[in-house]
């Protein structure tokens, strides 16, 4: 019998993975103030603005403050994923409906030789990365357990205050884990069980889109205890 950690089922595995990085995440979120979440350490960054001083062409949000997004785009580090797509079978069309590009930027991407071009995209505030992380969290949520109809860009009403949008985020992660318990060996197989409209869910056995998911957890929030790292270290002076 598998103990609460040690677990070896594949859901098991992912929950232990899940709670393991949530674990390191809270301690690295706690005491994140205003000034530093919306700090913004070079010129032309992403972040989070009212909506009439949204620097971005595709910002997002249901309220007074959005999302910085720009156009879409397939970066360098996902050229190996739109590669797998095409090889089991995906149409060039579907593929460019799933990342909101042109037929000519797919066969671009699967036309490429040699190592990709490190991707240029602007660095994000805290507040851009909590933000998208709850975006994400939010519409695969809807998308997997809820009603499967919301629209995920209007799920997250995004905030100046430091302290409520990680309050608001780790309720909506608790929610997230609490769901992903529930889920059956049969559901874990089953393609389509997300219908989350951006990305490749609708195509993808849920097991891949939990492991996708946690990866997504993880990677963000190291960027965002980095960014926090730099913040402490901009006081330090060097003789």
């Amino acid at each position: 019998m598998e103990t609460e950690r040690g677990r070896t089922s594949r859901l098991g595995l992912l929950l232990d993975q899940f709670d393991c990085a949530r674990e390191k995440a809270e301690v690295r979120l706690a005491g994140l103030g205003d000034e530093e979440y919306l700090w913004e350490p070079v010129p032309g960054c992403w972040s989070i603005r009212r909506r009439a001083e949204a620097a971005t062409p595709r910002a997002f949000g249901p309220g007074d403050w959005v999302l910085d997004q720009g156009a879409p785009d397939i970066p360098a580090g996902e050229y190996a994923e739109v590669a797998r797509q095409a090889a089991g079978g995906m149409t060039v069309a579907k593929i460019a409906d799933d990342w909101g590009v042109s037929v000519e930027r797919v066969e671009q991407v699967l036309g490429h030789t040699g190592p990709p071009e490190p991707d240029e995209t602007p660095v994000t505030t805290i507040a851009w990365r909590l933000g998208h992380l709850h975006s994400c969290f939010a519409g695969g949520w809807e998308w997997a357990f809820g009603e499967r109809r919301q629209e995920p860009k209007v799920l997250v009403d995004f905030t100046p205050s430091a302290a409520l949008a990680v309050e608001r985020f780790w309720a909506l992660m608790d929610r997230w884990r609490d769901s992903v318990a529930t889920v059956t060996d049969e559901q874990l197989d089953t393609i389509g069980f997300s219908q989350y409209p951006y990305g490749s869910d609708p195509d993808d056995p849920f097991v891949a889109v939990l492991w996708g998911s946690n990866l997504e957890f993880i990677h963000h929030m190291a960027e965002i205890a980095l960014l926090r790292d730099l913040w402490q270290a901009r006081f330090t002076t060097h003789g």
